[in-house]
């Protein structure tokens, strides 16, 4: 496609979504009112969809405009972030940096870690989003995420691992007393377990095998919290056994607040990544929280790199 067709009508198309009138939209590009609708107009036919709603009243967003103007703004505040960049020379990261982090992990150890970054960078603005959902990161106009578990094969994004996550299973003193102590993988279908909410899949563990391979075992859910805080508080208060990484239940480990079970199946982990739309340019803004993220990862290695728990470690 000729590359200025590519972009025709988009200016147009901006300029109309936020002024809400053809005629406001060319007063301020002086040309005719007729000249913006046709051009909005070629670039529906163009995208095949209708970006807005045409009244005698008024001009308003379909649900696809809403979804191309979020797309068209994102685009040209990285353009002009970057030409800003190349012809300053200066690589000091300015505008609106969205990052999804998950929910308890992100709450506890990278949100303050950007927020500090934010104050040295005055021109540097923060959109943080907790949760342990899966987004698209192309359609939701996120720039950077940290997930913990395998990724999937994407070529639109890029990774980079920033440690490695260990899981034990522990439970609350109180109730191995009331129910036992697991000794045996199968007993978990006997036991009170506590796991992260999830839709439609089949309530398992990974635990190490006789083989020494990891294995996914059934489990018997007697709770399912959507966050891993409150799973924690849970096996606090004694409902049952959860799979929990190291970094969130260390300090009840040290006090014997919690203690663990089944530890000749323990061993599972999931790697923990950054992972970024790809792009030719890395922006000032993206480089810089990257950075940020390896070394905290770096300085860190109880928090990221952490093996399975050892309380003459700590």
């Amino acid at each position: 496609m000729n590359q200025q067709l590519q972009f025709d009508g988009i200016s147009e198309f901006i300029l109309t979504a936020q002024l809400q009138s053809f005629t406001a939209v060319a007063l301020q590009l002086g040309v005719t009112s007729s000249a913006v609708g046709k051009a909005v107009s070629r670039l529906e036919t163009r995208l095949g969809l209708k970006l807005l709603h045409r009244t005698t009243r008024k001009l308003t967003l379909t649900n696809d405009g809403e979804a191309y103007l979020a797309a068209c703004l994102r685009v040209t505040e990285d353009l002009a972030n970057t030409e800003n960049c190349l012809s300053t020379g200066l690589a000091e990261p300015r505008g609106l940096m969205r990052v999804d982090l998950p929910g308890a992990f992100g709450r506890r150890y990278i949100g303050p870690t950007l927020i500090a970054l934010a104050k040295r960078h005055p021109q540097l603005d923060l959109a943080l989003s907790f949760g342990d959902r899966i987004v698209d990161m192309i359609a939701d106009g996120i720039d950077l995420a940290v997930r913990i578990g395998d990724l999937r094969n994407d070529s639109e994004l890029v990774a980079r691992q920033l440690g490695q996550q260990h899981l034990v299973i522990c439970a609350a003193p109180g109730y191995l007393q009331h129910r036992g102590a697991p000794t045996e993988r199968t007993d978990l279908l006997e036991h009170d377990c506590v796991i992260s909410w999830r839709r439609g899949a089949r309530a398992s563990w990974l635990l190490k095998g006789e083989n020494g391979q990891m294995e996914e075992q059934e489990i018997h859910v007697r709770h399912s919290l959507d966050d891993g805080e409150t799973i924690v508080q849970s096996v606090l208060e004694g409902c049952g056994l959860a799979q929990l990484p190291t970094w969130l239940v260390h300090q009840h480990l040290i006090s014997g607040a919690l203690v663990t079970v089944l530890d000749r199946h323990a061993g599972a982990s999931m790697p923990i990544h950054a992972i970024w739309p790809r792009t030719r340019y890395i922006q000032p803004k993206v480089r810089v929280v990257i950075d940020a993220l390896m070394k905290l990862a770096t300085g860190q290695p109880d928090i990221f790199h952490c093996g399975a728990f050892n309380p003459d470690q700590s």
